[in-house]
């Protein structure tokens, strides 16, 4: 099991409409990410920044190959996309601005 966290950014004055559709996820969507191998996964917010933290059962790429396969992410991410700020913070390779592990207590 591999620990993936990440930062995303909102559009300001968006926090609270993006809670709402996070308090009521799509089924199909859960279904997807929980299919695809993902569990634990949690997103934080402080104003427009996100933390987001999950388990994968593989790799990440290969996970999110699936997941941006499926029509369902496709409508998701439609849904999602007027919240977010373009990601600037990547490195070279990266899909997201991964966050390096450093210490965990289990």
């Amino acid at each position: 099991m591999q620990r993936i966290a990440f930062l995303l950014r909102l559009k300001p004055g968006t926090g609270e409409d993006y809670d709402k559709s996070h308090a009521a996820v799509w089924p199909e969507m859960l279904a997807l990410l929980k299919g695809a191998g993902i569990s634990e996964y949690s997103i934080f917010r402080r104003d427009e920044l996100l933390f987001l933290y999950m388990h994968i059962a593989q790799d990440f790429d290969t996970v999110w190959d699936k997941i941006e396969a499926d029509p369902v992410n496709t409508r998701w991410q439609q849904a999602m996309s007027a919240y977010f700020v373009p990601v600037q913070e990547t490195r070279t390779g990266e899909r997201f601005p991964f966050m390096q592990e450093v210490f965990h207590l289990s």
